[in-house]
């Protein structure tokens, strides 16, 4: 296929120049329904998780559970930049992701707690779930195991010349392990259209960048590879969505693979059972107060008068509403029934049967 050649790639990357950080665009300018429907969408996401951290209270969900509460801007923005057939992929903290993809809170909900009604029959729980009809690839449970997968999403697009763009989200810990680079040095050699978006909420699992990474500008991970990369504000949906918005273009017009090191950060802990003892509630508050993604939206509409305290708090109303359908609906399901233990399992093939 046209373009994959290493033999003729290899002679023009050693010879390019090694690319810095590029320019921070200026925030992208969103009318009245652009910003009323990032504020449902993100809203949609902290409900959803904030009744999610109810329910493993309840010990309705079991495992793992990690909450996206802070993050909202970082997925909600860079859907506003993609079309459809682009494909995202993520680690375990991937409800938003989810949600922010259109896969239904019903069913999202019935997986976290384990049952018939989920997205993997109640047999992924909340790390393992996907949509290939929302082309929604994962939720994995593996630290940067995603990072590969996303590089082959990407690898499948160019193969089939569909202008189709992978997005590859994972978070500063997971910046540090070997699989990224080498999935970044494959992607560039034969310039795959695929987007490194770098969730940077600044702890990893519970330390913080600077005492775990050498290099902290993550935008800057790139460049031994020739991949240019953008530092963005992720706590600000608009500036998200012009980050994004160049990413798409730079990958769709064939210049390869793009880093964004989206600065967000996280409220709750690492998981549900992480107390998050290594910051401050000074800290925490801070970013909540200052930076809160929702809030920024929330008063932006205001002071354009394009909906009132009212109109707002109908939405929450709304929003409400859906969730609780979905929790409603997930304790409502009942569990897998035992026989699904064995579906979706590849068997190995039995010794007589080889060669037959």
């Amino acid at each position: 296929m046209k373009g994959l050649s290493v033999a003729t790639t290899s002679k023009t990357k050693s010879a390019s120049r090694i690319p810095g950080l590029l320019k921070t665009p200026a925030p992208a300018t969103l009318g009245q329904d652009e910003e009323l429907q990032a504020y449902r969408d993100m809203l949609l996401i902290r409900r959803f998780e904030e009744k999610a951290g109810q329910l493993y209270g309840m010990g309705l969900i079991g495992g793992f559970c990690h909450l996206y509460i802070g993050q909202e801007a970082v997925v909600t923005g860079m859907q506003m930049a993609i079309g459809e057939g682009d494909q995202v992929i993520t680690a375990y903290r991937d409800h938003g992701h989810m949600l922010a993809c259109g896969m239904d809170p019903k069913g999202v909900m019935a997986e976290l707690t384990g049952r018939e009604g989920g997205y993997s029959r109640g047999k992924g729980g909340s790390m393992h779930m996907f949509s290939k009809e929302k082309d929604f690839y994962g939720g994995h449970g593996i630290v940067g195991a995603q990072v590969s997968l996303g590089t082959g999403l990407a690898f499948a697009n160019r193969y089939r010349e569909n202008d189709r763009v992978s997005l590859t989200y994972f978070g500063d810990g997971a910046s540090n392990q070997g699989q990224v680079y080498e999935s970044f040095n494959m992607a560039k050699l034969w310039d795959l259209p695929v987007i490194y978006i770098i969730e940077n909420n600044r702890y990893a699992m519970g330390t913080a960048v600077h005492r775990s990474s050498a290099l902290t500008e993550f935008a800057r991970r790139g460049c031994s590879f020739n991949i240019p990369g953008m530092e963005v504000d992720g706590m600000d949906v608009r500036a998200v969505k012009a980050a994004g918005d160049i990413a798409v273009e730079h990958c769709r017009s064939g210049k390869g693979p793009i880093i964004l090191d989206m600065q967000t950060y996280r409220y709750r802990g690492h998981s549900m059972s992480d107390p998050a003892k290594y910051r401050t509630k000074d800290e925490v508050q801070k970013m909540r107060s200052e930076s809160d993604p929702i809030e920024r939206v929330k008063q932006r509409i205001l002071e354009n008068k394009w909906a009132s305290e009212d109109d707002l708090k109908a939405i929450d109303k709304q929003v409400r509403a859906i969730v609780a359908e979905s929790a409603d609906f997930a304790q409502q399901s009942p569990e897998p029934d035992p026989s699904e233990l064995y579906t979706d399992i590849l068997l190995p093939v039995e010794a007589e049967t080889v060669g037959a």
